[in-house]
């Protein structure tokens, strides 16, 4: 699926944790103080002050979006960089723009009360930013350091080879560049959801963040956690604060992400009015106002991240990794980590499976989400295709529409692993997520008692840092779901590919788990043979949108 952009008009119109047994302790008083903030943060009246959007300043643009029905062509209003705090820490980064359908195919769209698509270009949970963005679909995740002192940061320059087996651009640590312009279908074409949604007639908001490798002139680091969730967070308080100013229904604000982004947007989706933000919020002058979503999509979610390690060895620790070697006593030690932590979250499987733990979990994801990716994948191929396919992957067996064979099978098909062990804390802080919880003018730091312990950078420190914990609970939906947090989104859409070993499968599987069994509307599918930042159904996603939020289109 192509997005091709044809040439522009342009008229000017206007002016212008899960943490343990303490924490849980304290689920009773989080829960009471995240629903004060929830009634506290209703959608209020159109905001008149600092923070008001001008609903003249925009520019009209055209454009051409290929989509499943073929090209559409849409014209729209562009609201440019609009900072959306009113003590902004870095403007440049925590800035949005707007874009709003008003013809289709000369057609006059009415967007009043669309749905709102709030779509972040985060990966690797690098900086992302729309300062330059010229029209829709352009907001742009960095890699480097605009601040000019931390370059790519931990993970170093992008590998060769991307593992996706598409030739996708990857970032610093092998993830597909996300958001506007990092999604791949099937054919390895980049997808674009804010033009897609804009051609649904949705309207569109595409919000900057800062990212963990933004230093300031004294070295000092920035954007680390919670850095990005929080200006998410600033930026959907901005568009309910505008309620009447803004296009489009303030209430049903859809959020979407991939890789980092994806686990971003599955925290929006979970935190909604968590009074954990409110300080970080207040401190950088976020509009008074609600920061729930209506809906959350995530793709490939990079979540969990203090059991990401145990998690990616159960799942991937029979594979060799694509460079370097694999510590066979390591891998053994975090897949005991993650019996334990499995088993603690005592979560039941979809459709009955019944609950999950280490030894079963491969059955359910086999039942529940491979196995029907392969089927869906072979029913889709012309039989002279699917024949050879099957020829070519003898350890499928294919029988009345559904295809079955072996974990063990499975796993020598998906073939090198991305990562070697640790996966993500790794013993010499050199992890992209290292960086991400660094604080100060220390770049990176150990995140799990794991990592601390068997540091190989000289640490002396037996334990992690104090705040870690308070941080990591303010990175996992997990956390927020384990607290049944009254403000989370009630919809949700969750992809990955089954070939992606940017992380655990058990990742997407536990996070759906865990939204079912509170009762949430899930959509949840993996895509066969796909790697990171796959996305080969974007035009059911822009379905799903027009169902979840009553749109008609």
């Amino acid at each position: 699926m192509k997005h091709r952009a044809v040439k522009r008009r342009t008229v000017v119109v206007g002016l212008g944790s899960v943490a343990g047994a303490a924490a849980i302790g304290g689920f009773a008083a989080d829960a009471q103080a995240e629903s004060r903030n929830s009634s506290r943060n209703a959608e209020k009246p159109a905001n008149s002050g600092a923070l008001a959007f001008d609903p003249s300043a925009y520019t009209e643009l055209t454009t051409t979006v290929t989509t499943d029905e073929g090209d559409k062509e849409v014209t729209y209003h562009f609201w440019k960089a609009l900072t959306y705090v009113t003590a902004p820490v870095d403007a440049e980064h925590q800035s949005l723009v707007v874009s709003v359908p008003v013809r289709i195919d000369g057609k006059a769209v009415d967007a009043t009360n669309a749905p709102i698509l709030f779509s972040n270009a985060v990966g690797g949970y690098f900086p992302a930013s729309v300062a330059t963005a010229a029209g829709v679909g352009e907001a742009a995740m960095e890699m480097g350091d605009p601040g000019g002192a931390g370059g790519p940061g931990p993970g170093g320059t992008p590998p060769a080879d991307t593992g996706t087996g598409t030739g996708a651009p990857t970032t610093g640590t092998g993830e597909v560049p996300s958001g506007s312009n990092g999604m791949l279908n099937g054919m390895g074409e980049m997808v674009s959801l804010p033009k897609l949604g804009l051609a649904a007639g949705y309207v569109v908001v595409e919000p900057g963040c800062r990212g963990r490798t933004l230093t300031d002139a004294n070295g000092t680091y920035y954007g680390t956690a919670p850095a990005a969730i929080v200006d998410l967070k600033a930026a959907v308080r901005y568009v309910r604060s505008n309620q009447g100013r803004i296009p489009g229904d303030t209430r049903r604000i859809v959020s979407t992400g991939t890789s980092a982004g994806g686990a971003l947007s599955a925290l929006l989706g979970a935190s909604g009015d968590s009074a954990l933000y409110a300080p970080y919020l207040k401190e950088i002058g976020a509009a008074d106002a609600s920061d729930a979503v209506f809906a959350s999509g995530d793709w490939c979610p990079i979540t969990d991240l203090e059991h990401a390690d145990g998690a990616y060895e159960w799942n991937w620790g029979a594979n060799t990794p694509q460079s370097g070697t694999l510590d066979q006593s390591v891998s053994k030690e975090l897949r005991a980590q993650f019996a334990e932590y499995q088993a603690s979250l005592r979560l039941k499987g979809l459709n009955g499976f019944g609950p999950l733990t280490a030894r079963n979990y491969d059955d359910y994801l086999l039942e529940t989400y491979v196995r029907p990716a392969a089927a869906t994948y072979l029913k889709g191929l012309a039989e002279a295709d699917r024949s050879a396919y099957l020829s070519a992957n003898p350890f499928i067996t294919w029988k009345n529409g559904r295809a079955t064979f072996t974990w063990a099978d499975y796993l020598t098909h998906v073939g090198a692993r991305k990562k070697t062990a640790p996966a993500f804390d790794t013993f010499d802080l050199s992890g992209g997520e290292n960086n991400e919880f660094g604080t100060g003018t220390t770049e990176a730091r150990h995140f799990t008692a794991y990592g601390q312990r068997h540091d190989t950078t000289g640490l002396t420190a037996s334990r992690v840092d104090g705040d870690i914990p308070a941080l990591l609970d303010l990175m996992n939906p997990m956390y927020h779901l384990a607290r049944h947090n009254p403000g989370r989104a009630k919809h949700w859409w969750i992809r990955v590919g089954t070939k992606d070993t940017d992380t655990a499968l058990t990742v997407v599987g536990n996070l759906a788990a865990t939204l079912h069994g509170l009762g949430d509307d899930v959509d949840s599918l993996m895509y066969w043979d796909q790697g990171h930042g796959s996305n080969t159904d974007a035009a059911d996603f822009i379905t799903w949108v027009a169902r979840v939020t009553g749109r008609r289109k």
